[in-house]
């Protein structure tokens, strides 16, 4: 569920920018998988969303759980785990990669790099910062500080479009 989030989300904005998509075959680190490919010619701006919209989908999962299930760790409500602990082992993974520029080229945190023009860390840090709030926010929910800090960054990821 929580991958199709993600995947789907390259999807719908790709739709959106009226682009149509396809699916490539990549391989990362041996392991076969597959990059969400956009055929024409889209916008740097687009560009960007394209390749952030996976995580703007897993943001928005995991704020939508956490804000109307604050306590969801107390709750018997495994789905609901394991939606956040997609999002937030996705987010770290990425951000692994994108650390260690490694990877194959289709990564989106490289291409949200190189649409930004700034270091592929950087985006790393992006990734990764609102992960570890939302982690957080898992075990201490009453943390205020953490929810309105981690909407403030997942905010700011989205605001990045107009760079």
């Amino acid at each position: 569920m929580a991958f199709g989030a993600h995947e789907g989300g390259h999807v719908l904005f790709g739709r959106l920018f009226g682009l149509k998509t396809g699916v490539r075959k990549v391989d990362f680190a041996g392991v076969p998988f597959f990059a969400i490919t956009h055929e024409g010619r889209p916008s740097r701006r687009q560009q960007f969303a394209l390749s952030s919209a996976g995580f703007w989908m897993q943001h928005a999962t995991s704020e939508t759980l956490l804000s109307l299930r604050p306590h969801v760790r107390a709750a018997d409500a495994p789905l609901l785990d394991g939606v956040l602990a997609f999002d937030i082992l996705a987010s770290v993974a990425y951000a692994g990669s994108a650390f260690a520029k490694y990877g194959p080229a289709e990564r989106d945190t490289r291409t949200m790099a190189a649409t930004l023009r700034v270091s592929e860390r950087w985006i790393g840090a992006l990734v990764l910062v609102p992960a570890l709030l939302d982690a957080y926010r898992y075990f201490h929910p009453g943390a205020s500080w953490a929810a309105w800090t981690s909407r403030g960054v997942k905010v700011g990821s989205v605001l990045l479009v107009l760079r």
